[in-house]
């Protein structure tokens, strides 16, 4: 589940491989894109990274994060986790 870390919506998947988490952050971008909100995020072999807040409003965490974190969540359902 997503946690507020260092005034960021934090979260980490994991998946079987490089080839599958990569398909999910393309995904994903095209949410960001949709949203026009673009996360921070680390891609290390299966593992994929979010940290999430609002630069414009002084680093927080606004319902900009949190629309963006359930499409994240939304993307990753349909990968199974």
């Amino acid at each position: 589940m997503w946690t507020e870390t260092d005034h960021a919506l934090c979260r980490s998947f994991q998946f079987a491989d490089f080839q599958t988490a990569w398909a999910f952050l393309t995904e994903v971008a095209a949410e960001a894109e949709r949203l026009d909100h673009h996360p921070w995020l680390s891609n290390e072999y299966g593992r994929v990274e979010f940290r999430l807040r609002t630069h414009d409003r002084g680093n927080t965490v606004t319902k900009r994060d949190h629309r963006l974190a359930a499409a994240i969540d939304t993307v990753a359902t349909r990968f199974g986790v």
